[in-house]
């Protein structure tokens, strides 16, 4: 990424692999028309993992676009691509696996434009930093530090650019004022996460999802949640107590000195990510004007 501007929110956005088809949309709207979106905001990276990959987790990864069409849209517009490879369960031998590799050889020669992964397995991580130098490393949410002392060590880590803490540390700020300004530019703050706040299995609900990319048995993991059975709605994050909306973004933790903000999505449809990227970065009075440039024109019919 290129230096980075303190006054600025730098989103990191969801689908690299599955939402190649509107990005191939958004990106040049986004930067032929920057007077559409808000002047305090930019795209930091996207990030994604293919279906079916071994080193995948978080969630199930659904895309299998080309990845050097992928590579080659995110290099045309400097953007940084993150390999999502934060799998928790990884042993020895799933560090030969050869469609990884093969993605990290293409990704880490991704031009000039420095490209990431987002890594769990410190086992993974090593073995990463020897055989792909030119990357670097996100810590991943999934490893629910919820508690603020250990989130302090993760940020202390010289091997990450950043770290993604839980959703519920986000609005920590009697914490959060406690960092020095370096560890401040290292915190990525998960903002869209619709997940029950008081969620006590988090942890082994990834753990099931890395399960289930390794192709192991172990029993799907079914959510507790007193309405899990309503699946993701941004209307419901929006009511999370650990929800960070744009006002929050540009008033709040900005003027704190936090810069990076994940939006959360892979699992979910494009028209979907759409809105999020029509609520966080979009100015009301142009969010007509995007739809109808994507996908807006007067002969939809929606049913």
């Amino acid at each position: 990424m290129a230096s980075l501007k303190k006054d600025t929110a730098y989103y990191h956005l969801p689908g690299l692999f599955e939402f190649y088809e509107l990005y191939r949309v958004f990106l040049p709207l986004f930067y032929e028309h920057r007077e559409y979106f808000y002047d305090w905001c930019d795209i930091g990276s996207i990030y994604g993992a293919p279906a079916d990959c071994l080193w995948g987790g978080g969630r199930v990864g659904f895309g299998d676009h080309d990845s050097a069409e992928i590579l080659a849209l995110l290099r045309e517009y400097g953007i940084s691509a993150r390999l999502t490879f934060s799998n928790s369960l990884l042993r020895e031998e799933h560090l030969s696996d050869r469609k990884c590799n093969d993605l990290c050889a293409l990704f880490e020669e991704g031009g000039d434009q420095r490209n990431g992964v987002i890594v769990h397995s410190d086992l993974l991580l090593a073995y990463l930093k020897q055989q792909y130098p030119g990357f670097y490393f996100v810590s991943s949410t999934t490893k629910v530090l919820t508690d603020f002392e250990d989130l302090r060590g993760e940020i202390d880590r010289e091997d990450f650019r950043y770290v993604v803490p839980d959703f519920r540390l986000n609005k920590a700020f009697a914490q959060w004022d406690t960092l020095t300004g370096w560890q401040r530019d290292k915190v990525e703050f998960l903002c869209n996460e619709c997940c029950w706040f008081g969620c006590r299995d988090r942890k082994r609900c990834y753990e099931a999802v890395s399960r289930k990319n390794l192709g192991e048995s172990g029993g799907e993991h079914h959510c507790a949640a007193p309405d899990a059975e309503g699946g993701y709605l941004f209307s419901k994050a929006m009511a999370n107590p650990g929800f960070i909306g744009t006002d929050a973004i540009k008033n709040v933790y900005l003027p704190m000195g936090f810069s990076q903000f994940k939006i959360e999505g892979r699992g979910l449809g494009s028209a979907l990510i759409l809105e999020f990227l029509l609520y966080y970065m979009t100015k009301p009075g142009y969010q007509l004007h995007v739809r109808e440039k994507i996908y807006l024109d007067n002969m939809l019919d929606l049913f």
